[in-house]
């Protein structure tokens, strides 16, 4: 499949919020919510516009992924600014073609040419792990809640970037998605069937099953 990726520009907006919406319907929940939250995103001041980018086929947007700057709260006092990255998706049609892989790695290039040393978000370990992406556990990186997680993944984007980063990943808040407020920006979209135990859902509930209170730090 002939990619393009490219950064955003306002007229892509509506397109990039369809794609979320396709991408993500049913995948973790009846329904979804990355459509809103990437809406919701472009509003914070955390947001990075220059990491809103586009994967477009023939013209046709297909794909897009988006970030918004975070911090790891060391243990050693220091808080070190990184990168939450997501949502990102494909149109299920497009999907398992590159247009994914091309997205992340388009998005490390930039983001380390802007500065930032490391990118961290919640995913398949299964598949970011073929991505440059490592569990956050091994560098001892924990949820806000102080919690490991299986499915937080970091990429530094220097080497050794977050040696010694021992702490808290802090994301901002647009990530804490108002479901009522969501559900209300749905109803502009085409009707949706909503399904539950879809195989994508199973695998979110075994993979937030596995986290843990991090002990003994």
């Amino acid at each position: 499949m002939d990619i393009e990726i490219r950064r955003a520009g306002a007229d892509d907006r509506a397109a990039l919020e369809d794609v979320m919406r396709e991408a993500f319907w049913n995948r973790y929940a009846p329904g979804c919510v990355e459509h809103f939250l990437l809406h919701v995103m472009r509003k914070s001041p955390a947001f990075v516009p220059e990491l809103e980018l586009v994967a477009a086929r023939d013209g046709e947007v297909v794909g897009g992924s988006a970030c918004m700057r975070a911090t790891v709260e060391g243990d050693d006092g220091r808080v070190r600014e990184v990168l939450s990255f997501g949502p990102v998706g494909v149109l299920p049609a497009c999907q398992g073609a590159g247009a994914g892989a091309a997205l992340i790695e388009r998005t490390a290039e930039d983001a380390r040419s802007l500065g930032f040393d490391a990118v961290l978000l919640c995913g398949d370990p299964a598949y970011y792990g073929r991505r440059g992406f490592v569990p956050a556990e091994d560098l001892r990186i924990r949820t806000s809640d102080d919690e490991y997680a299986a499915a937080l993944q970091v990429r530094e984007l220097r080497e050794g970037a977050l040696a010694g980063a021992a702490g808290r990943y802090v994301e901002d808040a647009a990530y804490d998605v108002d479901e009522a407020a969501a559900a209300a920006f749905d109803r502009a979209f085409p009707p949706k069937e909503k399904r539950a135990g879809t195989p994508s859902q199973l695998r979110f509930l075994e993979l937030v099953s596995q986290r843990k209170k991090a002990s003994g730090w």
